[in-house]
């Protein structure tokens, strides 16, 4: 883990990430406290009982901490939850993540979702029905299908070998805003 950005100081930047769908209108937004960057992308967090919104809807207060990756030039995002959130990973398959300035960060959610559960053997893959029905309501390009389908197997193969970000290494961040794995 790379030094944590200002957070010695408690003065960590917050950042705005929007989710958008594919015809630009406003997903799962919220405020983040940017924790810091290592070699697998950038690191944002919030403590339990923190707020998030779907598009322009009332706040949903989330119970546990949690951070989500935001991986560099990739197509996903990662949330990992603490316990006992009985979802441990929640993997959106995304384009990929924007920063059209240092306190936002913005991308496409392409509807499918890998997921790991803590009672769960591996990862399942859900969601490909609204995958499917948005490569035609929206008009997905082969590029997006293909660059979708193809992030979705490797999150499938690396959570479950438990490989690159998925060996641990977001605990140090998760203890970062209070939680615990």
């Amino acid at each position: 883990m790379s030094t944590p950005d200002s957070a010695q100081a408690g003065t960590r930047r917050l950042v705005q990430v929007n989710y958008r769908k594919y015809d630009g209108s406003l997903h799962w937004n919220l405020r983040m406290h940017r924790l810091g960057e290592d070699e697998h992308g950038i690191w944002l967090g919030l403590p339990a009982d923190s707020v998030m919104r779907k598009g322009h809807n009332p706040e949903i207060a989330m119970a546990e901490a949690h951070v989500l990756l935001f991986p560099r030039e990739a197509w996903w995002t990662a949330a990992f939850n603490a316990a006992p959130r009985s979802t441990e990973i929640y993997c959106d398959i995304t384009t990929p993540p924007q920063w059209p300035s240092p306190d936002e960060v913005t991308m496409v959610d392409l509807d499918l979702d890998v997921l790991l559960r803590r009672s769960a053997p591996g990862p399942i893959l859900v969601d490909e029905d609204e995958f499917a029905e948005h490569q035609v309501h929206y008009g997905y390009s082969a590029d997006v299908i293909s660059s979708a389908q193809e992030s979705a197997g490797w999150l499938m193969d690396a959570i479950a070998a438990a490989r690159g970000p998925f060996d641990g290494v977001h605990r140090g961040w998760l203890a970062m805003v209070g939680g615990a794995a």
